[in-house]
């Protein structure tokens, strides 16, 4: 079972934590929060030291005076790694996450273990630029406009599932995009579009595994397997009946593949200290 907590600082940020040993942290999505890792709790606690963030601005963490950049989410992963005096940690991320772990990687190298990436990507310049434009219009044009997140979240939930995804999944998209802080999405929307590239990839050192949905409409298959290779040629492990969730929509097999990988390397990341589980 988990509990919640707060990180202190500016903006307090809250962690579903449990189990003991070496700690992972996972980072959700542009438009999720802590919940969405629920699925992989008992999975990663069985060894491991499981913390699951909201990121600033996201559900139970604080909202923020200003506007966002995106280094700013990876000053907040180093200091959630500080608060449990870990020198190193796995980081898993999905979609926004798995680019706030890459970066994280590129800038501290040396804090990271290993990076779990799941249906993501490398920056915006991946996409063309009607592709940036659609994503951001799709979102921030509504909730401009006077709607709440509430107001896009099915259609949102609905482009992301893939087409097997049943519909108690997709209600938890939903749900996610639903609870959404207005402002903060929107600042988040505008800081992940306008860092178009992450960096040079290849220089990241810490060992990698992708995951993707087979069904991922928005970072397909393909797309994973080109970072892959500039990463010197990662493992990449393709989910059946997923989209853009894989975690969610296929969470038994995202939890085996992930935990097997991960099972010879958890030794690289350190254990918390001060853990409240």
């Amino acid at each position: 079972m988990n509990k919640t907590i707060h990180i202190p600082g500016a903006p307090r940020l809250a962690l579903d934590v449990a189990g003991q040993g070496p700690l992972v942290l996972c980072l959700h999505g542009i438009g999720g929060n802590r919940t969405n890792w629920q699925p992989q709790c008992e999975a990663f606690a069985r060894n491991h030291s499981f913390a699951a963030w909201d990121a600033r601005g996201y559900g139970l963490s604080d909202d923020y005076e200003g506007p966002l950049a995106f280094d700013d989410f990876v000053a907040d992963v180093i200091r959630v790694l500080d608060h449990f005096r870990v020198r190193q940690a796995h980081l898993v991320g999905l979609s926004m996450g798995g680019r706030i772990a890459m970066r994280t990687a590129l800038l501290h190298p040396d804090r990271i273990a290993t990076l779990t990436l799941v249906d993501t990507h490398e920056g915006f310049s991946a996409f063309t630029p009607e592709q940036r434009q659609g994503f951001v219009d799709s979102r921030r044009a509504p909730l401009l406009a006077g709607k709440e997140p509430s107001d896009i979240a099915g259609p949102v939930a609905r482009s992301l599932a893939g087409p097997k995804a049943t519909p108690e999944q997709v209600q938890r998209l939903v749900e996610s995009i639903a609870a959404l802080h207005k402002h903060s999405y929107i600042k988040s929307l505008e800081a992940t579009v306008a860092q178009v590239d992450l960096g040079d990839i290849s220089q990241i050192k810490a060992p990698a595994h992708f995951i993707v949905g087979a069904d991922d409409p928005l970072t397909p298959p393909a797309m994973h397997h080109e970072m892959a290779a500039k990463l010197g040629g990662a493992p990449v492990t393709v989910l059946p009946d997923a989209g853009h969730l894989s975690n969610i929509e296929n969470a038994a097999a995202f939890n085996a593949a992930a935990v097997t990988w991960l099972a010879p390397l958890r030794h690289r990341a350190d254990v918390p200290q001060g853990w409240p589980v």
